[in-house]
């Protein structure tokens, strides 16, 4: 089983139907955190938690240890969590070392500890590969990443968490500037809540808000790259490239939302360029404002180069999660190309 939200997750949780393996996919901070946490919350009393919770590193801790203490029985708790951090790891090893913890691994899923909930988390998985085969065959995969709606939907429960409430429209619009990733809405979020409970002297949060303390201090967005990238300013760029890098940006964040960018952009020219913002909105999953963005950049750009900037994307995403990459060189060599005639 692939592919699974958190949302559908939290659900099976709910439903309390036992797990052997589960696999928590992506870098969302935010969502790795909430899963772990109900699944622990789920599995393991809270008075147990000391004895029947274990975190272990796949890059420090051999896997027959791992697989041992998920085949010991816990202490004073009915089951237990072994958490497995860095699972990914494995696919940079030798093809023998590989190949061991793989034939090792499918025998513990063929015949899992019934009191044993083994969770690995892993940035990122090859589907190639063997390792990656087997947990999609044999574990609960869940992909750390949700929708704008859904997004917008987490946002209003992170705000009630944080004692405040926020407008929907500004809900929308914070998951929409930040592309939907929860940790980056939650540090928002804290923000606002205290500006608005301190500054403003009450609880909710409007747009208003978002764009006095967020759209502001974000001026770099992806569209204004976009800019660039359709006129070819390839200097203008890479010094928006180099904002980014000093303001703590990832270059795999910076490489997931160009790459949101240009399907929306294909999406975008499949479009009649004279649609309106509102009627662009409802086929792009976007605001009305950034969806006519989107529709007037799109026809300013021709298809075979947007497709030609997403393969490049691609190169660059698989990049990154290569053994030793540099990736300033890399972001820069990918804004040249984004910026050639042929992308």
């Amino acid at each position: 089983m692939a592919g699974l939200s958190p949302d559908k997750l939290l659900e099976r949780l709910a439903q309390g139907k036992p797990v052997a393996a589960i696999v928590l996919q992506g870098t969302d901070s935010y969502l790795r955190e909430m899963c772990r946490n109900k699944i622990i919350e789920t599995c393991v009393p809270e008075g147990a938690r000391d004895w029947a919770v274990a975190r272990l590193s796949a890059r420090d801790t051999g896997w027959d240890e791992i697989l041992g203490r998920a085949q010991t029985l816990p202490m004073m708790a009915p089951r237990q969590v072994i958490v497995v951090e860095g699972a990914e790891s494995v696919e940079r090893l030798g093809d023998k070392s590989r190949e061991e913890i793989v034939e090792a691994l499918g025998k513990y899923l063929d015949s899992p500890a019934p009191f044993t909930v083994l969770l690995l988390e892993a940035a990122a998985l090859d589907g190639r590969q063997r390792f990656a085969k087997l947990l999609n065959e044999k574990a609960l995969v869940v992909e750390l990443s949700i929708g704008n709606e859904s997004a917008a939907s987490l946002a209003a429960q992170m705000a009630k968490d944080l004692g405040a409430e926020i407008d929907r429209d500004a809900a929308a619009l914070l998951a929409d500037i930040l592309n939907g990733a929860p940790a980056r809405i939650r540090i928002e979020l804290e923000k606002l809540a205290t500006y608005v409970r301190g500054a403003q002297g009450r609880g909710r949060i409007t747009t208003g808000d978002v764009e006095t303390l967020v759209v502001a201090a974000r001026k770099n967005t992806v569209w204004q790259l976009a800019d660039m990238l359709a006129n070819r300013k390839r200097d203008a760029a890479l010094a928006f490239l180099d904002n980014l890098l000093r303001e703590g940006e990832q270059p795999a964040g910076i490489v997931g939302a160009l790459a949101w960018m240009y399907r929306k952009l294909i999406e975008a020219r499949d479009l009649p360029a004279h649609t309106s913002g509102f009627q662009a909105a409802r086929q792009l999953g976007m605001r009305p404002e950034a969806a006519e963005a989107a529709v007037r950049q799109a026809h300013r750009i021709p298809k075979k180069d947007l497709l030609a900037g997403l393969t490049a994307l691609a190169d660059a995403d698989s990049q990154l999660k290569s053994a030793n990459p540099n990736p300033r060189a890399m972001m820069e060599f990918l804004i040249a190309r984004l910026t050639s005639s042929a992308a």
